[in-house]
């Protein structure tokens, strides 16, 4: 399973934005990209010259890097939604919305995308009733995901449940938190998504 497996604060730094891949951390004065607001490197502080292309490949590895996932399964996502109806940009961070992974991070049982892809490789997770440990399954509507009975006590899940309040859920899901239970009401709309991503750009970037 390929993973990126370096400081993930320097990602936020090199985007330019917070993309919150450290949990708690970065709501503090720890966050690396409020203390040092500049890319990475030795020329970082330099003041950038983005092309258009640049512009769109900066969004690019934005995306990739706000879902953990990287450019080859990225590249899959992009053709998938291409072949679906609708909007193309849309498509896309619906199918990853939609990724296992993303929705126990959006349900409150890991603080970052990445505790949630690890519990769920570690197969803690129930999709209606059977065991799946694969990041990437895509759920549907009306699926109900579930913490197993065993994996109720681990105390980093409890924690990111009891702070769940302050992240919120999306209007598409509903937790029940005092079943470890999570359910799919719909499917994603655009606007169910708040990651600041302008796929469009990523569109532009592909489509060349």
């Amino acid at each position: 399973m390929a993973r990126y497996r370096e400081a993930v604060c320097r990602l936020c730094r090199r985007e330019g934005v917070e993309l919150y891949l450290k949990g708690d951390r970065c709501f503090t004065d720890k966050c690396a990209i409020k203390r040092r607001g500049y890319p990475p490197g030795q020329h970082g502080q330099r003041r950038p010259k983005h092309s258009d292309y640049g512009v769109q490949l900066r969004e690019k590895q934005k995306a990739k890097r706000i879902y953990g996932i990287l450019e080859k399964q990225f590249r899959n996502y992009f053709e998938k939604a291409e072949r679906m109806k609708g909007k193309t940009g849309d498509n896309l961070l619906i199918l990853l919305e939609r990724r296992l992974d993303s929705v126990v991070y959006k349900l409150g049982f890991a603080p970052t995308r990445r505790e949630s892809r690890q519990i769920v490789r570690h197969g803690h997770f129930a999709v209606n009733g059977r065991k799946v440990n694969i990041p990437s399954y895509l759920v549907r509507a009306g699926d109900t995901i579930e913490l197993r009975e065993k994996s109720r006590k681990i105390p980093n899940v409890n924690e990111a449940l009891d702070a769940v309040v302050r992240k919120g859920i999306p209007p598409w899901l509903d937790l029940a938190r005092d079943e470890f239970k999570g359910l799919v009401k719909a499917l994603p709309v655009r606007t169910d998504i708040q990651e600041p991503i302008q796929e469009q750009l990523i569109v532009e970037l592909y489509s060349k």
